[in-house]
This record gives structure tokens, C-alpha cells and sequence, in this order.
């Protein structure tokens, strides 16, 4: 926790301070130091933009940028307290959270199949019409039950994070990886 007081008070100073390379000469010798000068204080409230980066278990990984408006430096860094901060970039405050969830893409439109070489692997929809979204490993489809083995080209749909975490579990045992080891 202090950790995260310390970046957010560094943030804040860096609205306040500016640190400047300065030159200077010292014996006929070219020497460079910094030197930090207090700028204007800034009048509240201002309007910044912040980058939210969300985490998804399934890796996937996505991005929103809001603008804000702070009308205290304590209020807005409570509003993201549950958020890690990242840093400044391009201007923006970028914040990230790991989400304990899947991706909305997986639970709208995600399926479970395999691919031709028998990689168990996550389609944007069904398995024999669209586009990979993430790929696992591959499975002995010799081994596998002939009902399991429809499920997978029929497409097992995945709405739950339990249902992600369940399907992967269950096929981690017909890996030809494992096997090998």
C-alpha cells in the first residue's frame, strides 16, 4: 500500500514540479544537473484523460480512455483506488485492473473446438466458420470420447469463466504434451 501512495504522490508532485537539465560550466568542464522548479500551481478543478486498461483471465486485454474532471486530487485518486497505476502516457493517466472474469468478447460470442491438427483452441464463434481468438494445446483426438469429440467441432460455447476454467481442465487431460512428458 505504501508503494501505491508513494507513485500517486509523484504523479501529484508532477503536476506541481517541473525538473529541468540544466548545463553548466564548472573549471572549464561541461557539466549537466537537474533542478527542479516549482511551476504555477494549478487551479482545480482541470480535465485530464484516463487510459483504463482491463485484464480478462483469458487474456484478453482491453482499453478505454475517459476524460475526467478533478475537482480534488484526493477524490480523484479514491475514485481509482481499486485500479493499479501505471504511469503517464502521452499525457494520459493510465491505470490497469485485472479483471477475475472472462472477456465480454468470449462470453458473447467465444466457443471452444479444435483445429485441424487437433489444438484445442477459442473461436470468435463457431469452430467452422470463424477466426481464432486463442490457441491451447493439442489434444490426442484419439482418446477422446466420441461425444466430446462432437462437442468440439460442434463448438462448446463459453459464457462463465467456471465454464472456461471447466472445459480446459477437462481437456488438459487428453494433451499430447502431456503425454510426451
Amino acid at each position: 500500500m505504501q508503494t501505491k501512495w508513494s507513485v500517486r504522490i509523484i504523479a501529484l508532485v508532477g503536476f506541481v514540479w517541473v525538473i529541468l537539465l540544466a548545463d553548466f560550466s564548472l573549471g572549464g568542464e561541461s557539466h549537466k544537473a537537474l533542478a527542479i522548479q516549482p511551476v504555477e500551481e494549478i487551479k482545480l478543478p482541470i480535465e485530464v484523460d484516463v487510459l483504463l486498461t482491463y485484464m480478462y483471465v483469458d487474456g484478453e486485454i482491453s482499453e478505454e480512455t475517459i476524460t475526467e474532471t478533478i475537482w480534488s486530487m484526493e477524490n480523484f485518486w479514491a475514485k481509482y483506488d481499486e485500479w493499479q497505476f501505471i504511469g503517464m502516457n502521452q499525457g494520459k493517466f493510465v491505470f490497469r485492473k485485472e479483471m477475475d472474469d472472462i472477456s465480454p468478447l468470449l462470453k458473447t460470442n467465444g466457443y471452444f473446438g479444435v483445429t485441424e491438427d487437433g489444438i484445442l483452441t477459442i473461436f470468435n464463434g463457431k469452430p467452422y466458420k470463424s477466426h481464432i481468438i486463442q490457441s491451447f494445446f493439442q489434444i490426442d483426438v484419439g482418446k477422446l470420447e466420441s461425444r466430446k469429440r462432437i462437442e468440439l467441432k460442434k463448438g462448446i460455447p463459453i459464457k462463465t469463466k467456471d465454464r472456461y476454467v471447466e472445459v480446459l481442465e477437462t481437456f488438459k487431460s487428453y494433451s499430447k504434451e502431456k503425454a510426451a512428458n
